[in-house]
């Protein structure tokens, strides 16, 4: 592979299951007793409760947090690119969803202090990532909360079992990352099961850009020092990871879709002889998502288009919401569509409709997989059958390949080759199954049905048999379940080896970089 290419890892040293130690209950009256009622009944009370350090995902249990749900996040800092310094003020608007006695935020750096509804808290830290907030007061169940966070670090030199979410680059830094990478720049609830809307702005010497998610509600203001503060606001509800940073020397080119849609692009300056080849492809986003919201349904945000990061910055893409950021490596064999393709499918799955847990990710990977099968049809470079077969017969029967579940792959391996390959796959066998009129449209009702929500693997063919009539069981325990090669009756199987479609050299190409990180 050429050209940088930073490893994306998940953290599985922190993630053993996190038990939450109930409460004794304390009854009207006296401790242990029962208070009667008017009616001559007991009432108890339930003393308020720590919230659950984790959302007990079954790979991440300790990603997350219990006890309240986040609406809005304020994100405020400021960034010295020549030393890597990052202050902050988050504001957290949240609710309670029980009494609290306490709480816990996803968050690694120092924290100077934290204010609960005006109110000083006490904090602690837990684990590896968890700021233990408590409050002065107690918290309620469904009382509105504003969380107040001042904090200050070195976001590169905070080091998780070696491994940082923050990509320092020559001029700036990237905050783009997946499952974890809030941690390193703002306190969150992080997991996909609580979205909430971003303001995020910040401040940076003039002459720096700074991109973020959705649009800008105002130009860059000039501040005191040299500086400029730039602003950024999504308003449709986003997961935590699926927000981010990209600060350095950009080069932005704004337009608008034929609908009216504002589309953003940056371009990083270090990208030399890349550029062009990243133009050519990014530049086709808004013809890329009027295609896909024909097979999709309606585009789901307030806003397209793409960030061609720097020469020294990550290794892959990420289907970061509004505005994917990919790194260097996808423009070194010239253009490529497939990977614009895949990572603005996933603003469907993925971004709008997210996983409910870690373990169901082929529900985002394998269908921007098959989002490229998908487009190599339209562009007469193979079928999507053709795909299929040649995928089929590149790993042989005894391939390690086959051996990964992409329905429960497990936490080391959420993006391992058969995820996206083996995903894509699964849902070709789908298609056969049940139609072309049935599957084209299983595909929008199923984004439809969970826009801006979460999703299972249980849910969806929940759905593919509700609309096709078939029991579908088998087939998606064999594909999605069970390992080694399952039978399939078609070209895969002949005995002369299935030509390679035209679209194969560059979808192997994005993929050797989405999938190895």
């Amino acid at each position: 592979m050429e050209g940088v290419h930073l490893v994306r890892r998940v953290l599985t040293a922190a993630t053993a299951a996190l038990t939450l130690t109930t409460a004794g209950t304390m009854l009207a009256g006296a401790p242990g007793q029962a208070a009667p009622t008017a009616w001559g009944r007991p009432t108890v009370t339930v003393a308020p409760q720590p919230g659950t350090p984790g959302l007990g995902d079954t790979y991440f249990p300790d990603y997350g947090n219990g006890g309240y749900d986040v609406e809005h996040y304020d994100v405020r800092l400021r960034y010295e690119p020549t030393s890597d310094r990052l202050t902050g003020t988050t504001t957290i608007l949240a609710t309670a969803t029980q009494d609290l006695s306490s709480f816990n935020l996803d968050f690694l750096l120092d924290v100077e202090s934290v204010r609960v509804n005006g109110w000083e808290a006490g904090t602690s830290t837990a684990g590896v990532h968890e700021l233990v907030v408590t409050p002065a007061r107690t918290v309620t169940r469904g009382q509105q909360l504003t969380i107040v966070v001042r904090y200050a670090g070195i976001p590169s030199q905070t080091l998780v079992g070696g491994y940082t979410g923050w990509t320092r680059t020559a001029d700036g830094a990237l905050a783009v990352n997946e499952p974890e990478s809030a941690w390193w720049w703002f306190p969150s609830n992080d997991h996909p099961l609580d979205k909430a809307t971003f303001d995020i702005s910040v401040s940076v010497p003039t002459g720096v850009e700074v991109i973020s998610n959705g649009l800008q509600p105002r130009p860059p203001l000039a501040e005191a020092g040299n500086r400029t503060r730039w602003g950024w606001r999504t308003t449709s509800p986003t997961a935590t990871t699926l927000a981010f940073l990209a600060i350095g020397q950009y080069d932005i080119v704004t337009d608008t879709t034929p609908g009216g849609q504002p589309v953003i692009n940056a371009y990083s300056t270090s990208l030399g002889a890349l550029r062009p080849a990243a133009r050519a492809s990014i530049e086709r986003t808004g013809e890329i998502i009027d295609w896909e919201s024909g097979i999709f349904g309606p585009y789901p945000f307030e806003a397209q288009g793409g960030v061609a990061g720097p020469v020294d910055g990550i290794g892959f893409a990420l289907e970061t919401q509004t505005r994917p950021v990919y790194g260097p490596s996808f423009w070194r064999r010239g253009a490529n569509t497939y990977v614009v393709v895949h990572e603005n499918a996933h603003q469907w799955f993925g971004d709008s409709v997210s996983v409910a847990e870690w373990q169901h990710i082929w529900l985002n990977e394998g269908f921007a997989s098959y989002a490229e099968w998908l487009w190599s049809e339209e562009q007469g470079e193979g079928t999507a059958q053709e795909l299929f077969d040649f995928t089929y017969a590149s790993y042989p029967a005894d391939d390690e390949f086959w051996q990964v579940l992409p329905g429960d792959p497990g936490a080391a391996r959420v993006f391992d080759n058969a995820v996206y390959d083996r995903g894509a796959m699964a849902l070709h066998q789908v298609r056969l199954a049940v139609g072309d009129d049935a599957f084209f449209e299983i595909l929008p009702a199923w984004t439809a049905a969970h826009r801006y929500g979460n999703g299972t693997t249980a849910q969806f063919q929940a759905l593919a048999e509700d609309i096709s009539g078939l029991d579908l069981d088998e087939l998606f325990t064999t594909w999605l379940f069970t390992a080694g090669r399952p039978d399939v009756a078609s070209a895969a199987r002949t005995a002369a080896a299935p030509a390679a479609p035209k679209s194969w050299a560059k979808i192997r190409e994005a993929h050797e970089l989405l999938s190895h990180r």
